[in-house]
């Protein structure tokens, strides 16, 4: 996502929710195959032992200075920049905790010396290893606090690379302190689930553990066949809304949302609204009369049960057939916003709700 489109997201979605965004992690009992494809991404976070038994049995390894192209704005719009590696990162601050958790999976919590946006239900087996990493800030972190943690590296969302309060600077910014920078590609335009699996493999050639990356890359492929065979035989179109916590409910359009969009299809699900842009009306949501709708749970945010039945109590909207069959579903906002492997878990939760 753009900057620019991530502030108007941040502020549209967040602010009117006092910045404070949190969730309760779906149900995920899928289908037996679903499920062991999940206990497999459980079994496969790497330890620092694993770690050195792996780069001694002969996997590659990474030679330094390495360069990777990663991202950076110009004028709003990100573009290619180059990131040089002298050597492994030591320290450092995951901006997301959906950042601090993909780096867990790959064996790297020693390295991690902050994270922030600490916005959903951390998975739990990995909950341990998420309780090592100091909390620079429950919701977003500043530049000030970020640079207070004295990392080499920061890790994560690409629209929080702002000089801003809820900001931790941007690239250029931080590139000229001598701080490296690493944007998830997964968190900028046109991603996609390629784009998670790029970001795995770059992590895993910048930290010089390549196997735990390709390893855990083929364990989410695994659930991406799982969710595949599940796919609904009919698209379902649905759209998301929340809570403007005026006694009013907000359209979310998700326009750049294209990582969502494309974990979501593989269950053959589509944001009717993705294309759309600024402020939506409920009059918007009628007239594209969506088969399902999603709203997130996140944390110091309105309880989206609360926000279910004002919607379902709305004499507007009782022919939208999301409304008259309620398939109306909560998911967990890191899930889908923290830009990382959790994407699998909230699909697969949804799938569950949905019956497939």
């Amino acid at each position: 996502m753009s900057t620019r489109f991530k502030k108007g997201m941040l502020f549209c979605f967040i602010a009117a929710l006092v910045f404070v965004l949190a969730a309760c992690s779906s149900n995920n009992g899928g289908t037996d195959e679903a499920n062991n494809s999940s206990q497999e991404a459980t079994n496969n976070v790497a330890t620092d032992e694993e770690t050195s038994d792996a780069n001694a049995s002969g996997a590659a390894q990474t030679a330094y200075p390495l360069t990777v192209s990663n991202y950076t704005t110009q004028n709003g719009t990100w573009v290619a920049k180059e990131q040089t590696f002298d050597k492994v990162p030591e320290r450092v601050v995951a901006n997301t905790q959906g950042a601090a958790e993909l780096m867990i999976r790959l064996g790297l919590t020693d390295k991690i010396v902050g994270v922030a946006a600490l916005f959903g239900s951390v998975p739990d087996d990995i909950a341990d290893e998420f309780k090592k990493i100091p909390v620079l800030a429950e919701g977003y972190v500043g530049k000030e606090v970020t640079i207070g943690a004295s990392p080499d590296l920061v890790v994560g969302r690409g629209g929080l690379f702002e000089d801003a309060d809820w900001g931790v600077g941007t690239v250029s910014s931080l590139n000229d302190m001598g701080i490296k920078t690493y944007v998830q590609s997964t968190s900028v335009p046109d991603a996609s689930l390629d784009s998670l699996y790029q970001d795995i493999t770059e992590l895993g050639e910048i930290f010089n553990v390549q196997a735990n990356a390709a390893a855990y890359i083929e364990t989410l492929k695994a659930r991406e066949t799982a969710l595949s065979a599940r796919a609904s035989a009919e698209t379902i179109n649905y759209a998301s809304f929340s809570d403007n916590g005026d006694g009013t409910i907000g359209i979310y359009n998700g326009n750049g949302d294209t990582f969502i969009e494309s974990a979501m299809s593989l269950i053959n699900m589509h944001n009717m609204l993705i294309n759309e842009t600024g402020t939506l009306s409920l009059e918007k949501l009628i007239e594209i009369n969506p088969d399902a709708m999603i709203i997130s749970r996140y944390a110091g945010g309105i309880d989206p049960e609360e926000t279910i039945e004002k919607l379902l109590a709305n004499k507007q909207v009782q022919n939208i057939n999301a409304v008259k069959n309620k398939k109306i579903y909560i998911i967990d906002f890191n899930n889908f916003w923290g830009y990382g492997d959790s994407i699998f878990t909230g699909v697969e939760g949804l799938a569950d709700d949905l019956g497939l």
